[in-house]
């Protein structure tokens, strides 16, 4: 039975007539969505209003408009909940709520934009200058998309999903796109994010995700450095291997390019037991794989990593239209995550094929 979202939404005590509800004697209340304010179609998603201990009844509006459905449910005296077992477009709107006490009614709560996803296709998502940013750093995230849309919305996974809404603005070739600055950058947590657009005759209506992107948070360690076994010049149609390690000891490496955009996976790989290096195999070289790249080193219980080696410039010397190749590490378990900006893989312990140098 599909859900739908009550409108005013009453604790069911009744309140004496001779009751001042003059709007706007107590402080607003809060409203948000738990686990977001963005879901996808057909998600569960529960509504949250919290006034004072003395509330009688909470209402909840969307749209300006105020319907009768089922009553919210009393928890600890302070606020109520709504719950959405399957949020589907009728339940997609801007909601605002308010409480009453017998000393009068609350003022209203900031309004809460409950948005829909999945209704169209996904948009791009990338990082400026690099998803690889200093502690403390600041980064541009670009989200953009050939269908137009009118604006983006971009989220923060985590506990706590956080999101952020701008305008669109004209990009090259008729492609829409919104700029977000995001920082200053810190290790203490991931941050992944994902991005959705959206067209302005239905706002809170919007597109499938994009690929998640993980910004790497460099920090302070100590570099570890990066090789090309068959030198920085390759023919296109060969393959290439890097090797990046480091005495430190790091339980991991990443291994990123500026203008990550032509990397078409990303993976992270861990080292084989013993051993503090690991090699990024490409297994068909074309033309867009040549340019600038760096490896970090971190650890499994942080979420830091080392500060970059020193920059590999490749070139490809000859260009070729044939089809990109993947992506692969030998005795590797891959595991594809989109089109980030990072190339990270992931691997099966033992790792036979992994050997020092």
């Amino acid at each position: 039975m599909r859900s739908i979202l009550p409108l005013l939404l009453c604790l069911g005590l009744s309140l004496d007539q001779r009751i001042h509800t003059q709007a706007g004697t107590l402080p607003k209340p809060t409203l948000w969505a738990e686990p977001g304010s963005v879901i996808p179609l057909g998600s569960p998603v529960t509504l949250w209003c919290r006034g004072a201990l003395e509330a009688l009844e909470f209402r909840l509006f969307r749209q300006q408009r105020e319907q009768r459905k089922t009553p919210m449910k009393w928890k600890h005296g302070d606020k109520a909940q709504v719950s959405i077992t399957h949020m589907t477009e009728h339940d997609a709107g801007r909601y605002s709520c308010y409480y009453v006490t017998f000393t009068g009614r609350s003022q209203f709560s900031n309004i809460l934009e409950l948005v829909l996803t999945g209704s169209y296709s996904k948009p791009s998502l990338s990082a400026l200058p690099s998803p690889v940013v200093t502690s403390g750093g600041r980064v541009i995230l670009q989200c953009g998309s050939w269908l137009g849309f009118d604006r983006y919305i971009l989220t923060k996974e985590g506990e706590h999903r956080l999101s952020w809404t701008l305008d669109s603005q004209p990009h090259t070739r008729g492609q829409s796109q919104a700029l977000f600055p995001v920082g200053p950058v810190t290790p203490s947590h991931r941050w992944t994010f994902r991005c959705y657009g959206c067209y302005r005759n239905s706002p809170q209506v919007c597109s499938q995700p994009s690929d998640p992107l993980e910004l790497l948070v460099s920090g302070v360690s100590g570099k570890p450095f990066l090789l090309a076994q068959q030198g920085l010049i390759v023919a296109s149609g060969q393959s290439l291997t890097l090797q990046c390690g480091s005495d430190v000891g790091y339980d991991r490496f990443a291994l990123s390019k500026e203008g990550g955009q032509d990397i078409p996976q990303s993976l992270v790989l861990q080292p084989q037991v013993g051993l503090s290096q690991v090699k990024f195999h490409l297994d068909t070289v074309h033309s867009y794989h040549g340019g600038r790249y760096r490896c970090y080193g971190g650890h499994n219980l942080s979420s830091e990593w080392s500060a970059p080696s020193d920059h590999l410039d490749i070139l490809v010397a000859a260009p070729s239209s044939a089809v990109p190749g993947r992506v692969l590490h030998e005795s590797c378990d891959l595991r594809p995550r989109g089109h980030l900006q990072v190339l990270q893989l992931t691997q099966h312990r033992p790792l036979p094929a992994v050997t020092a140098q």
